[in-house]
C-alpha cells in the first residue's frame, strides 16, 4: 500500500471509531430491516451462497443477516469495531477478518459467492483497485451488490454539514457515488452486468412508521422523483 492509501485508512479507522463506538451500537428497526431485505432481493442471496461483508463494523447488518440465516464473513479496517461485532455476536461463530479489501488475506482468495457492503464504497480510497481485491475473494460468476447513498439527494450533504461527529474528509466520496463512476471501476476490474436501482424517501423517524413504510412505496413508484431517491443499489457480476 502507497502512503496515500495508509493515511487515508488512518483517517477512516479513526472516523469510524470515534463515531461508531457511542452512536451506532447494532438494534433492529424496520429502516434497518428494510434495506438489509432489499439489497438481500436485489442481490439474489440465498442462504447456500457463501458472503464477504466489506466494511462490517460493529455489525448492524452482519447481525441481521446472520439472524436470517446467511452465510456471512465480515471485513473491517479497524480491529477495534471488530472486536465489539464480536461482543455483540456472542457465541456465534462469525468469521471476522480485520483488512483493506484491496489486498486481502490469501486465506478468503475465491472463497465466495457474494461480497456485499451497506454505505461502504464511499469510503474507500480507490473503486477500481478496491474491486479488484473483491474480484480476488469471489468465485468465478461471483456477485457484487452494495448499498450507497444516491449523491444526487441534496439532504445527503445538508447532513454532513449540520450533523456532529460527521465530515467531508468521512463521507465526501458520496460525491463519487454516480453509476457511471462506479460501473467504470468495476468493468475495469473484470465485473460486468452491472445495473442500479433506488428506493427510500422518508427519513427513519417516517419509515419507521407502518404508515409511513406504505406511503414510501407509493411515492417511490413516481418517474419525477425516482432520480434523486435517497438509497441505490449497485450490483454486478464477475466475469
Amino acid at each position: 500500500m502507497t502512503d496515500g492509501v495508509d493515511r487515508h485508512n488512518v483517517v477512516q479507522r479513526r472516523y469510524f471509531e470515534e463515531r461508531a463506538l457511542p452512536r451506532m451500537v447494532p438494534r433492529t428497526s424496520r429502516y434497518i430491516n428494510r434495506q438489509v431485505d432489499e439489497l438481500v432481493r436485489f442481490a439474489s442471496l440465498t442462504r447456500e451462497d457463501s458472503v464477504l461483508e466489506i466494511g462490517c463494523g460493529m455489525g448492524r447488518y452482519t447481525l441481521p443477516l446472520v439472524e436470517r440465516g446467511y452465510d456471512v464473513e465480515g471485513l473491517d479496517l479497524s480491529p477495534v469495531l471488530l472486536e465489539r461485532l464480536a461482543e455483540s455476536a456472542g457465541d456465534g461463530d462469525l468469521h471476522l477478518h480485520a483488512a483493506d479489501i484491496a489486498d486481502p488475506p490469501d486465506n478468503l482468495v475465491g472463497r465466495f459467492d457474494a461480497v456485499i457492503g451497506f454505505f461502504t464504497l464511499h469510503h474507500l480510497h480507490d473503486l477500481e483497485l478496491c474491486f479488484r481485491g473483491m474480484a480476488r475473494v469471489l468465485r468465478p460468476g461471483g456477485r457484487f451488490a452494495f448499498l450507497e447513498p444516491n449523491p444526487l439527494n441534496p439532504l445527503y450533504y445538508v447532513q454532513i454539514t449540520v450533523t456532529p461527529g460527521m465530515s467531508w474528509q468521512g463521507d465526501g466520496g458520496i460525491v463519487h457515488m454516480r453509476p457511471h463512476s462506479v460501473f467504470a471501476a468495476l468493468e475495469a476490474a473484470g465485473f460486468h452486468r452491472c445495473a442500479v436501482e433506488r428506493f427510500g424517501f422518508f427519513p427513519p423517524f417516517a419509515a419507521e412508521r407502518r404508515l409511513g413504510a406504505r406511503i414510501e412505496r407509493v411515492l417511490e413508484s413516481f418517474p419525477p422523483w425516482r432520480f434523486a431517491l435517497p438509497f441505490q443499489l449497485f450490483r454486478a457480476e464477475l466475469r
